[in-house]
């Protein structure tokens, strides 16, 4: 361990900032640099510079070998250069020479500056680092204590750093109270003038589907499969499943011995109803599947194209296919990407009588016209 008390003192703030050393040793350097441009007030080319060996910043003064001297502050010329170093010396017009300048003069005000350089410096190169880490992280899911509200917006502390919960990415099921604990997904990061901003989500599919991978080992391990994942926060979600494997149900790893897996789940969204479908490439069986708990009659393509479907369900099953609000069927709709156009036997009975109905009166019209056309041809003749 170094005695030097500067050495301590940077890798002091280096460790406590969670930041390399190098970049505080940058901060003093630009610092020292910044407080002698101010001290000097010359237009000569100063560089500052730590030493190792000693521990010390140091500063010089940086002048060009030229053939002719125009700016006295920044160039030396040739013949001055090798009158400081000798005949013999490898000195080159373009060469730079450092010539070493006091520090020990800058004054309480430079050394103001230089700390408030450092402390500027070195903060930003913490929020680098904040932002990096965390940039990489999203999708992540993260446990923090609630800190304080700001407009309907949750503070949560995590770590050393604060993030926040925004109110439109709060679950409407859920209600917390200053020290609660909060389980979040990291919905994004972004750089504000304050610094990194890390956005936590609760209503995002994402916590539902990290939430399955701690709870259902076969997802974690890779031999279950979660195909797609859609919620309406604090109410119901879907997700379809999918095995990798024929001996294992899907389904069943994921609702676990007496539901064990899927209640830790609903706990934790606080209630939110779950309903777990096995995943099809057959995109008619996946819709049927996705409509669960809906027992389906028939499914019918009516456009492959724009992906709409017309699916039929017994009478007493269209409320349950529906769902509230129309929520069953717009879940579906959004886990298996296709428009679900829903329509209990009486509906479907009464449409094709109708259209029958509309057949037969078609067909009727066009006999009726040359009969009539026949009369007149008679009339006439």
């Amino acid at each position: 361990m170094t005695s030097n008390p500067l050495q301590q003192t940077i890798e002091a703030l280096a460790k406590e900032k969670g930041i390399e050393p190098e970049v505080v040793i940058q901060a003093m350097e630009e610092a020292v640099l910044t407080a002698s441009r101010k001290f000097y007030k010359g237009d000569e080319e100063l560089k500052a510079k730590f030493n190792p060996e000693n521990a010390q910043i140091e500063l010089f003064a940086l002048k060009t070998i030229v053939d002719e001297v125009t700016a006295p502050g920044k160039e030396i010329s040739i013949a001055e250069a090798k009158e400081i170093y000798g005949e013999d010396a490898e000195v080159e017009v373009g060469y730079q020479i450092e010539f070493p300048k006091r520090t020990d003069v800058l004054g309480r005000i430079a050394a103001q500056t230089a700390k408030q350089v450092i402390f500027q410096k070195v903060r930003e190169a913490e929020r680098e680092n904040v932002f990096a880490e965390y940039n990489q992280r999203v999708g992540e899911v993260m446990n923090g204590l609630v800190k304080r509200f700001e407009q309907g917006d949750i503070i949560v502390e995590v770590g050393r750093i604060e993030a926040i919960l925004p109110r439109k990415e709060q679950s409407r099921a859920e209600s917390y109270a200053q020290g609660d604990r909060v389980r979040a997904v990291i919905r994004g990061v972004s750089k504000s003038a304050k610094g990194p901003q890390i956005v936590l989500s609760r209503t995002d599919p994402a916590l539902l589907i990290k939430l399955f991978e701690q709870e259902v080992p076969e997802i974690y391990d890779g031999t279950v499969m979660i195909r797609g994942a859609v919620r309406e926060a604090g109410d119901r979600a879907k997700v379809a499943v999918f095995s990798r494997e024929r001996d294992v149900d899907p389904v069943g790893a994921c609702v676990g011995m007496k539901g064990t897996r899927v209640q830790a789940i609903i706990r934790e969204l606080r209630g939110e109803k779950i309903d777990i479908v096995d995943y099809s490439d057959d995109p008619v069986q996946f819709v049927m599947n996705a409509l669960s708990p809906a027992k389906v009659q028939r499914v019918t393509i009516v456009d492959d194209k724009e992906k709409v479907m017309e699916v039929v369900v017994e009478d007493s099953q269209l409320s349950l296919a529906i769902g509230k609000k129309g929520q069953n069927v717009r879940l579906a709709a959004k886990l298996t990407g296709w428009r679900i156009d829903i329509k209990s036997e009486e509906e479907k009975r009464k449409e094709v009588e109708a259209q029958f109905g509309a057949l037969e009166a078609a067909n009727a019209e066009p006999e009726a016209e040359p009969a009539a056309a026949t009369e007149g041809e008679e009339s006439k003749g």
